[in-house]
């Protein structure tokens, strides 16, 4: 049997000090780390929760007017236990920003923040937002007060990434930028030594840049180029941070938690996942799978219903109001979806335990309702409890 996922003897250790909830797009990890961010400080930890998720219904679940890159005490939480809770939401720009700011000189950094191509990649480069995810972890976890860390527990909702395995590959694919051939063709003149090395790079960089020019217009090429220009100083910066990242979720007081709902290409990438964690030597806790069809008649499987349904149909109707045939109908026909959705579920889950036996799990049963306020936070965080 498998075994089962303990969030709160997770929570309770003060060993660990950061949770990553993780997984693919739209599997529920936003509200699986708010959930876990409240039950944590409301048993005592000083927390803060770092959410991705634009959405305003989170803010305002949490009792917040609005979440943005600083941290917003969450004053509706019970805090008797000593506990508290800080909230914000990830300013991918505001973070890159700030990361200029402390690699550059001031003035290349002004540079670097006035350029226009900077302002483009800052925004939309692909893994900038998984990228500045971590280094934001990174500057909460260096943030003091009274000499000693703001926090005992970060929890953080990684980026809403088509795939999972988007979030670990973040680092090395801006190292990947910073070091490929385009960057390295345009910064190749600023760092040629002689006066005829320069020359024949010249050469080169204008037959490359003279067509570039054509394709995406010659003032944004000369943007980029003075952007790589400014950012050579900051790449020994890039990679010391990255490597810090990479320590932080690789040592023991970081925990993974996997989050899938039960359909087969989520659990498929919580697979990749979880292998993917393990091949890193990050250490994993648990899946969470998330909107688990129940059934409140588990006895009553779905053919069965569904010829229940069609004989019920098929009954004459009674005189008078109240219940029909009709309406025993309908209701055999719901229950028959849901135990098929419910089998669905079971099978799905049945083979990601068979390739993953020793990864414990939870089960988190389908809502009928959006999360609205910080009681229902506490209902989520109960049946991640088991």
């Amino acid at each position: 049997m498998t075994q089962a996922l303990d969030i709160d003897r997770l929570i309770a250790d003060d060993s660990v000090h950061t949770i990553v909830c993780c997984g693919s797009g739209g599997v529920g990890k936003t509200t699986t780390a708010a959930a876990v961010a409240i039950r944590a400080a409301e048993q005592g930890r000083t927390v803060a929760v770092l959410t991705i998720d634009p959405a305003r219904r989170l803010a305002q679940a949490l009792g917040l007017a609005h979440l943005d890159n600083e941290p917003a005490p969450v004053e509706s939480i019970d805090t008797s236990a000593g506990g508290s809770l800080d909230a914000m939401m990830l300013d991918m720009k505001r973070t890159f920003d700030e990361v200029v700011v402390r690699h550059a000189d001031p003035g290349r950094a002004q540079q670097i923040l006035e350029n226009p191509f900077y302002q483009a990649v800052s925004s939309s480069f692909a893994g900038t937002q998984e990228y500045m995810a971590m280094e934001r972890l990174g500057q909460l976890h260096a943030e003091q007060r009274d000499g000693r860390a703001r926090w005992d527990l970060i929890v953080v909702d990684t980026p809403p990434s088509r795939s999972a395995l988007d979030f670990l590959d973040a680092p090395k694919r801006l190292g990947s930028f910073l070091d490929g051939r385009f960057i390295r063709l345009m910064m190749s003149p600023a760092k040629a030594g002689g006066r005829a090395y320069l020359k024949v790079v010249s050469v080169g960089v204008n037959s490359v840049t003279a067509v570039m020019s054509k394709i995406v217009g010659g003032q944004f090429l000369k943007d980029a180029q003075t952007f790589v220009a400014a950012l050579d100083t900051m790449f020994g910066g890039f990679r010391e941070r990255a490597e810090q990242t990479y320590a932080l979720l690789g040592d023991a007081s970081t925990a993974f938690v996997v989050v899938a709902t039960p359909e087969r290409d989520a659990l498929r990438e919580a697979s990749y996942f979880a292998g993917r964690l393990g091949e890193e030597g990050m250490p994993l806790a648990g899946l969470v799978v998330n909107r688990l069809q129940r059934t409140h008649v588990p006895s009553l499987k779905a053919g069965r219903a569904e010829v229940a349904a069609e004989a019920a149909d098929e009954l004459p109707a009674r005189r008078g109001k109240g219940w029909q045939p009709t309406d025993t109908a309908s209701l055999l026909s719901l229950h028959a979806d849901l135990a098929a959705t419910a089998a669905r579920h079971e099978a799905a889950i049945g083979r990601f335990t068979a390739a993953h036996p020793t990864i414990p799990q939870v089960l988190v049963g389908a809502a009928a309702h959006d999360v609205n306020d910080i009681a229902q936070l506490r209902e989520i965080g109960d049946e991640l409890a088991g």
